[in-house]
Formats: C-alpha cells, structure tokens, sequence
C-alpha cells in the first residue's frame, strides 16, 4: 500500500460524479468553487486561516497510478475501463486562489477558490476541506491560548491524544503559526523546523530508589536543559525541596535548573507556593512550567488567582480542539460553463444561513487610512473596481439591509493570492517563521474589542450590493 499517495483521499461521491460527467460528456465544462465557513468556532472573534502548504503538495501530487486502478476496478460501480485509462493522465490544469497561512479570516468570506474542468475540480473538495478545516481549527484555538498567555512560553503537548499521526504533526504545525513557542513532537520538530521540548515523565521517577536520586541523575544526563517533574509523590513536601537540592548542586557546578513542572492538583495555589520556596532559596531564575489539561479558560482563570506560572505546556485541549472538535467549511459550486460563458449559480436551503452567495468573487479588506485598523471584509463579485478604486462604498448588514454605513479614506489588501494558474504553481511558500509574523502583523490591523476571547466584537463581512443584488435575483428566480 502506498501510504503516501493522497489521490483517492476523497469521498467516493467525487469519483461517481466525475465519471457521470465522463460519461455525459460534461467533464470539461468550466466551473468555479469557493470554501468558506459559515461560523467562528469556540465562540471567537476571528479565525487564523491555516492548511494552505498541505494543499499546494496535495494538489501538486494528484496521481492515479496503478495501485489506485487497480483499487477503482474492484469498486461495485463497476467504472468503464476507458474512464479508468484516462484517470492515468490526470493532472490538474487549473487555477487556485487563496488566502495567505497565518490571515485572521471571518464567516462567509472566501478563503479558497477553485477554477478549473468540473471533474478537476470536484476532486479536489473533500482533500481541500480536510486540511482547511482542522489546521484553521487549530490555529484559532492556539490563536485564544496565546490572547490570554501574551506574554508566556506556550508549548504544544498533544501528540498521544492527537487523532493519529497527521493530526499530530500538522496540528503542532498550526499551533505554532498561531503563535505556540514549541511542540513535544519531534517528528513535527524535523519536518518543519518547530522548536522542541520536553521534560521527563513520572515514570523516570518512579524507575528510581527515591525521587532525589532521579533528579540528581536526570541533572547528571542532561545538565544544559533540566526541568524537573514535581508532583509524583508531593509537590511541596517532597518534590520542590528535591529540585531546589538539585538546583542548588548544579549551582556549584556552574549550572542553572530550567524549571520545575507542576502536572497536578491546584495549580494556583501550588506555584504560589512552589515560587515562595524557590526565591526563599535564591532561585527566582528557576521557571514554573504547567500542565495537566490546560485551555484557554483554565489559564484566563489560573491567571486570575495569580498562579505564578511562567509556560505552559498545552496537550489534548488544543490537539482535539476538545470545545468544538470541527469547523464545518464548505466547498460550493458558485459558477459553471453554459454556451461558453460562466453563469452565476446558488443553493437555496430552508435553513437561511445555508444559502449560499452566487458569482465569482474577490475577498478585499478595508483598512481605515486614520487607525490603521481594518473597517470591515468587502466581498465583491470580479471584476467589480469601486473597492480597488478607493471610491465611497455603502456597507450594509445582509440580514436588514437598511441598517448601512458609507466608508472613504481607506485603502484595501486583497485576501485572496493566485496559489496555481493554469495546473503551475505560481506561489512561493513562506517559511514557517515568515507565516508567524504575518500572523502577528495580522493581528495588528484590529481592535482588541475583536480579538478578546469573551463576547468579542463582531467584525463585519459585506457584500457589495452588486454581490447582494444577485444573489436575491437568483433567490427569486428559484422561488418562482
């Protein structure tokens, strides 16, 4: 088996259309998709859109090779060997836009847009929306842990509760973009170059005759980054009096301890007390690293009692994302090829939120030339050049649209980047580092209102009434 082959990581749904439009002769027909999701997860402000490096090497290497034919043979559907012999060729032709890994994005905002042969295209949906939706996911909840920690060293732990290897290594990937300092996994640490750290675990502790002999030997391995697991037997009667010996034997050595790590019981109260203990004996060098299923509202309210906590380390709660465990992007069909011209399409649902917004569009964010903070998203159909020209724009709610505003005096970034034009790619990854501080400068461009982590306020995404306008025409034209 090839394990590495990413090819048939799609729904079958994807390979039964594209061999219906084999079949009806429809696979060439031109057809635009745009991703979005429909709500902030955890309750946020924002999201940190994330994934797009995982995209680009998927998209890049799309191949129906022999041990995937030989797979589609077997399939119940029993699919026409010339559908099969063609499949061999398959490469993708089209072009690919897409926001930038580290961009706070919002709902109902194109992140991804797909333009290319519908049977191109609709292979590429279930991969695309797989690894936008987790990495973004991720991203968003490191993107809260670090809100409420700006100013600590944040740590990614989830590896053994992660789902499974990918979602390990691409999550600790997330969580740095979004502004985590390092993972445990030092596979992730390999690949992309993520800082690593670790401690010990009890079990080194309990390998030992006593817990003071374990540290002196764990001092003794590995004297230039000792920090020193705690809370085996007693915290503060027996675990930070072993390190403060241990620290103080490697003083006279011309050695530092890193830190102690509390993994249990109250933490507010423990490194409270832990860090009377350690400045009583001369240590306030030594630094108080937490564990124990941490999230962002456990630490808000550690930070709140005054835990003495100096970094974090932060397992199953981000790597599951345990509060809202999927984002729910979408991939929708928002134009297709009739008579040679791409013709706007819509879905229309009996849940409002649901449908969705025709056209091919362009996503630009407008930032006011006095705060330099952003004023709002402003989705336009192509092609549309008020926005690009600097003009008065009228920004109304899609829900009551005589709720409005007129903006000037702002100037626009545009959210979406040409990523593949004509199946090349035509995008120059940044480095990890460099997506890190796109996210910083990101978070710049707004309000603090929107970034809190409570009731934050709403950032507004707009249509622009030639966008609004379609879509009700395309509403009426369906309902009637």
């Amino acid at each position: 088996m090839n394990y590495d082959n990413l090819t048939l990581h799609t729904d079958k749904y994807q390979i039964n259309m594209m061999y219906a439009h084999w079949i009806h002769g429809t696979l060439n027909q031109k057809a635009v998709f745009e991703v979005f999701f429909r709500k902030l997860p955890f309750g946020n402000g924002y999201a940190v859109f994330a994934g797009l490096e995982r995209i680009v090497e998927y998209v890049k290497s799309l191949n129906f090779d022999d041990e995937v034919i030989r797979f589609l043979k077997e399939q119940e559907e029993q699919y026409d060997p010339a559908f099969l012999e063609m499949l061999r060729q398959f490469r993708f032709n089209g072009n690919i836009s897409s926001a930038t890994e580290g961009t706070i994005v919002f709902p109902n905002e194109p992140l991804i847009r797909v333009e290319a042969t519908i049977f191109e295209a609709q292979l590429l949906e279930t991969a695309l929306l797989n690894f936008m939706n987790f990495q973004t996911l991720i991203a968003t909840k490191a993107s809260r842990i670090r809100q409420v920690a700006p100013d600590d060293v944040l740590m990614e732990f989830g590896t053994r509760r992660a789902q499974e290897a990918d979602a390990a290594i691409w999550g600790a990937r997330a969580a740095y973009i979004a502004g985590f300092d390092a993972t445990s996994n030092m596979r992730a640490g390999m690949l992309f170059g993520i800082p690593s750290k670790g401690t010990h675990a009890h079990a080194w502790v309990q390998a030992n005759d006593s817990e003071e002999i374990a540290f002196e030997r764990y001092a003794a391995a590995l004297p230039n980054q000792v920090t020193l697991l705690v809370d085996t037997y007693d915290t503060l009667q027996s675990g930070v009096p072993n390190a403060i010996k241990i620290a103080k034997q490697m003083e006279r050595q011309g050695k530092r301890m890193g830190g102690i790590r509390l993994d249990s019981g109250d933490l507010a109260y423990l490194s409270k007390a832990a860090r009377s203990m350690l400045d009583d004996a001369g240590l306030p060098y030594v630094m108080i690293v937490a564990s124990n299923d941490l999230d962002e509202n456990i630490m808000f309210n550690l930070k709140a009692q005054g835990a003495r906590i100096d970094s974090w380390g932060v397992g199953t709660q981000l790597i599951t994302a345990a509060d809202q465990p999927a984002l729910g992007g979408v991939y929708k069909l928002v134009a297709r090829e009739k008579e040679g011209e791409l013709v706007p399409v819509i879905k229309i649902s009996g849940n409002p939120e649901k449908v969705s917004t025709p056209g091919k569009k362009d996503v630009h964010r407008i930032i006011s030339k006095e705060t330099g903070r952003a004023i709002a998203d402003y989705v336009t159909l192509e092609g549309e050049t008020d926005v690009v020209e600097g003009q008065k724009l009228k920004l109304f709610d899609k829900v009551h649209p005589y709720i409005y505003k007129f903006v000037d005096n702002y100037e626009t970034q545009p959210l979406l980047t040409p990523i593949f034009v004509d199946g090349k790619q035509v995008y120059e990854l940044p480095t990890l580092d460099q997506i890190r501080k796109h996210h910083q400068q990101q978070l710049k461009l707004f309000w603090p209102e929107n970034l809190r982590k409570l009731n934050p306020a709403e950032f507004s995404v707009n249509l622009s009434p030639k966008a609004y306008q379609l879509k009700m025409d395309l509403i009426h034209q369906y309902k009637s």
